[in-house]
């Protein structure tokens, strides 16, 4: 395959990449988003595989297999309720294939700058391009492979935090060493010493240096944030991971990986920010605190949990003329989306309105929420965002909260001690009558109480979602 169809074949890869993304804005282009990020990677792996100066095909073909069908049976086994965990572990492959690329290319650059000039001659692929750099463009390398290295390894270790993190693994709430954040700057500090002094000609022991420093900080930083926090560590990994492949890029002179590479890292800032601003949080404070910390003295609490039956809950519902369903982890936990999809059947053939608000740091991941009402083929025009249904709850009669905690937690209005002070939640209390489904009187993930399960017109519908909404609908013909 020619150098022109491979930047042909390149550059639309590229287009189907961007297409992809902008397809995902909406739930209904949604899947053929999807569909062209599908088929932009298997024309980019394709051009790549048969280009000018590749080779082993034979083993190309035979690890792509093997990573087939690893890939087909995880992703076969792998639940919608670990689907942030995957995502996580699959950002720690990004960051490590970083690292030993960035490696590989030290020791490749080494073999060829000793060879003799007759022996480069004969050389292809990425070697070929190592021998026709100049001293300054070998210097710019060295620095591409300090960043690819840096990055990748921060990533690698951060994902496996995370990973851990939201797989119940390790314990959600922040952990630091003594010292604080004074250790990612010193080892950040370190790091940009030894990325100097390869520069400047030191030997690759600078790099595996760099390697485990980099690692260290990636693992410190994420164990210091809070449980609460984590989709926006999700999304903050991923945009890691791809500035840490576009570095590679750069280091491989691959035009696509480059490219791709700032798709991934510039929509994964974008993507952080944006659930940032959901939280009211700088991105900044996030990487260096994050929910759950400690704050200071907790607001007192008024009253007691009430708890309902089902019957009674049933009841409300025939009464209610507008109810709005807030889901939350607990419902991807309990795999009750089914279930949620039936009873919303059930009482819009009623007549009665039925919407879902979705707060976007719902869940642990951006948009898991939409993912899994759109599983269960909850009709797109009835899920709502935060800020399109917010000001409704004043005039609904029933707000059926499922699994959620801190996305409707008035201590964030009421309480500026809060861990969570200031963020925009869903002002479910404003309802006439509240239901939280929820197993029991634990504080969730993040560990912090809320003040809606004591409110006079709030009651505890406890209980594993899916048991709970499953009796409810043979109550609710």
């Amino acid at each position: 395959m020619g150098i022109g169809i491979v930047s042909a074949a390149y550059i639309a890869a590229t287009v189907l990449f961007i297409l992809s993304l902008g397809g995902l804005s909406n739930q209904e282009s949604a899947k053929r988003a999807v569909w062209y990020g599908i088929v932009g990677m298997a024309i980019a792996v394709f051009a790549t595989i048969f280009g000018p100066d590749s080779g082993n095909y034979l083993v190309l073909i035979i690890m792509m297999v093997i990573a087939a069908v690893i890939g087909a049976y995880v992703a076969g086994r792998v639940q919608m309720t670990e689907m942030p965990q995957l995502v996580a572990a699959l950002h720690s492959f990004v960051g490590l294939a970083a690292v030993f690329i960035g490696l590989n290319a030290d020791f490749e650059l080494h073999s060829v700058l000793a060879m003799d000039e007759a022996t480069r001659e004969t050389l292809t692929g990425f070697a070929k391009k190592l021998a026709q750099k100049d001293g300054a463009e070998i210097a710019i390398l060295k620095v591409e492979v300090f960043l690819g290295i840096f990055i990748g390894a921060i990533t690698f270790t951060g994902s496996v935090v995370a990973f851990g993190k939201l797989a119940g693994k390790i314990d959600g709430k922040p952990k630091k060493l003594p010292g604080g954040h004074m250790w990612n700057a010193v080892s950040a500090a370190a790091c940009l010493i030894l990325g100097i002094a390869y520069i400047a000609g030191a030997g690759v022991w600078t790099m595996v240096l760099v390697a485990i420093i980099a690692g260290f900080i990636g693992w410190h930083l994420i164990m210091g944030i809070g449980g609460a926090d984590m989709p926006v560590v999700v999304s903050m990994l991923n945009s890691y991971s791809g500035w840490a492949a576009a570095a590679i890029g750069f280091t491989l002179g691959n035009d696509l990986l480059i490219v791709t590479g700032a798709l991934v890292g510039s929509s994964g800032a974008i993507l952080s920010y944006i659930m940032c601003r959901a939280m009211n949080r700088h991105f900044v404070s996030v990487i260096l605190g994050g929910f759950g910390g400690d704050g200071g003295p907790a607001m007192e609490i008024d009253g007691e949990m009430v708890a309902i039956d089902a019957d009674s809950v049933a009841a409300a519902l025939e009464d209610a003329d507008n109810v709005i369903i807030v889901p939350g982890y607990g419902m991807a936990v309990a795999q009750a989306q089914q279930s949620v999809s039936e009873l919303t059947k059930r009482l819009r053939a009623k007549g009665k309105t039925v919407r879902f608000g979705i707060h976007p740091v719902a869940g642990r991941l951006p948009g898991h929420m939409n993912v899994l009402l759109a599983e269960a083929k909850v009709p797109y025009d009835i899920v709502l965002e935060m800020d399109e249904i917010n000001d409704d709850f004043p005039e609904t009669d029933v707000a059926i909260v499922i699994g959620s905690n801190d996305i409707v937690n008035p201590a964030a209005q009421e309480d500026p001690n809060s861990p969570i002070a200031g963020m925009p939640v869903l002002e479910v209390w404003k309802a006439k009558q509240v239901f939280v489904s929820k197993r029991g009187q634990g504080t969730g993930y993040s560990g912090i109480e809320n003040p809606l399960f004591y409110k006079e017109n709030t009651r505890m519908f406890y209980g594993d979602a899916k048991a709970s909404l499953d009796q409810l609908l043979t109550i609710i013909s």
